[in-house]
């Protein structure tokens, strides 16, 4: 038996493995701010640069679960390692999808989401894992995160160079 934090540490290797493979860069935060790891592409060709905040969850069997917390950060992908020790299995979602699928099975409606922010479910209901179909990963799927414009609703664009920080939200323009 492997502990919480085993877990997370195949999880975690078996995500930044599966970005490798698919040619993207990958960077660690030095603290843990809601963003895991940070998956981005560069060419030093076109001097083109775009970076993904990632917040990963793993486990050693099926979870899928949602925090409002993380509704503050731009971007964010939501990626699930399930089953880190076997055949494993990995998800990738914006935060926005992750909450569209939450309200798909009425768990946006549950006193765990009013009162607690979120909703975790620990096993595979053939609803919940129809629900994730689309978002199974496969090494070419990460480009989709990359190409098309991240869905509304899961972030504000901040134009470079006009950034400041405030106490109340943090970056803004």
């Amino acid at each position: 038996m492997i502990d919480s934090q085993q877990v997370e540490i195949l999880g975690r290797s078996r995500l930044k493995a599966a970005l490798i493979e698919a040619g993207m860069e990958v960077a660690t935060p030095e603290r843990d701010n809601g963003v895991d790891l940070i998956v981005y592409r560069w060419s030093p060709a076109t001097g083109d640069f775009a970076a993904r905040p990632i917040q990963m969850k793993a486990a050693s069997s099926f979870t899928f679960g949602v925090d409002r917390k993380y509704e503050r950060i731009p971007h964010l992908i939501l990626a699930y390692v399930m089953n880190v020790r076997a055949d494993h299995e990995l998800y990738a979602l914006w935060y926005r999808d992750a909450v569209n699928v939450a309200e798909s099975l009425g768990w946006t409606k549950t006193d765990s989401w009013a009162k607690g922010g979120g909703y975790t479910r620990t096993y595979g209901s053939k609803n919940l894992v129809q629900a994730l179909g689309p978002y199974k990963m496969d090494p070419g799927d990460w480009s989709r995160f990359f190409l098309a414009p991240a869905p509304e609703g899961t972030s504000r664009v901040l134009p470079a160079g006009r950034w400041r920080r405030t106490k109340k939200t943090g970056v803004v323009v």
